[in-house]
């Protein structure tokens, strides 16, 4: 090959070289995108939620609660009634169309360290069971569970509640929000109080697996519960719980009194003593 031969052969693969790149600089290329990991044995999370801020200013929350709050506070449970009260016929005031989920709206805590309201935007993405639980460290106010002797039997007459059940929080960081893979609420200080451990055990229970059954059946469920506190009182007088759902499967609104059979409590400081004469009528499943 001649010089000049050569020269032209060089010249020719410049241009050809500019021209390319040229044309590779202007396309856009991007990394592909990736898929979030799918949840085992769960569906995968699709998160609806809108820019809300993780306290009680939500849409469906944005309502006076505190009128009612105050109304039950001053309740006194009475020797050998019903645990469980209505409140406003036994129909939830939360808005099912405003709905902002999967989401945990955490009140926080106040001055003197207790718990305020929780309200949970929840789909069947949020249940979940596991084998084990790990312990529960956090102490909420007027935690003073000492063994007590009641009809020969010893009890323990208080348990750390939670606002929003282990099984219907999996899938929410510690803050209420939507987290690929995360187990249930288990020692939360936003999500714990001092609760008598029957009303956690009986008549709660009930409520929360209305909730429960619903989001499994694929409903979207608001539901908010709140401990009620007379004054400046560290442990609460009782539970105010109440759920909607957008298929109508749910509809509740009740206050269960934080009592335990055999059992005064000292709801200043949470301590508490024996008591024969403390009566709670017999829960009956379905009934409130």
């Amino acid at each position: 090959m001649t010089k000049t031969e050569l020269r032209k052969l060089t010249a020719l693969g410049l241009v050809l070289l500019s021209v390319t790149g040229g044309y590779l600089a202007g396309k856009d290329f991007q990394k592909p995108k990736q898929d979030k990991p799918a949840i085992s044995k769960q569906e995968k999370p699709k998160s609806t939620s809108k820019d809300t801020s993780n306290n009680e200013s939500n849409p469906t929350t944005a309502g006076d609660f505190s009128a009612e709050a105050a109304n039950l506070s001053a309740k006194e449970f009475t020797t050998g009634s019903s645990i469980i009260e209505k409140v406003n016929g036994d129909k939830s005031t939360l808005n099912p169309t405003e709905w902002v989920g999967p989401k945990i709206t955490y009140s926080g805590l106040d001055s003197s360290n207790r718990v305020g309201a929780a309200t949970a935007y929840l789909t069947k993405v949020n249940y979940g069971i596991s084998e084990g639980r790990e312990a529960q460290k956090w102490s909420p106010t007027g935690w003073h569970n000492q063994a007590k002797r009641v009809d020969g039997k010893r009890v323990f007459p208080q348990n750390r509640g939670h606002l929003i059940a282990y099984t219907l929080s999996f899938n929410f960081d510690q803050d209420g929000n939507l987290k690929n893979g995360e187990l249930g609420s288990i020692d939360n200080p936003k999500n714990l109080f001092t609760q008598s451990a029957y009303s956690n055990q009986v008549p709660f229970q009930v409520f929360e697996e209305l909730v429960r059954k619903s989001i499994r059946a694929g409903s979207k469920v608001t539901y908010r519960v709140q401990p009620i506190f007379r004054d400046g009182e560290l442990m609460a007088r009782g539970l105010w719980a109440q759920a909607v759902s957008d298929t109508g499967d749910v509809d509740f609104n009740v206050y269960i009194h934080n009592v335990q059979p055999g059992i005064q409590f000292n709801y200043t400081d949470g301590t508490s003593k024996v008591d024969q004469g403390m009566k709670i009528k017999e829960y009956v499943k379905g009934e409130n």
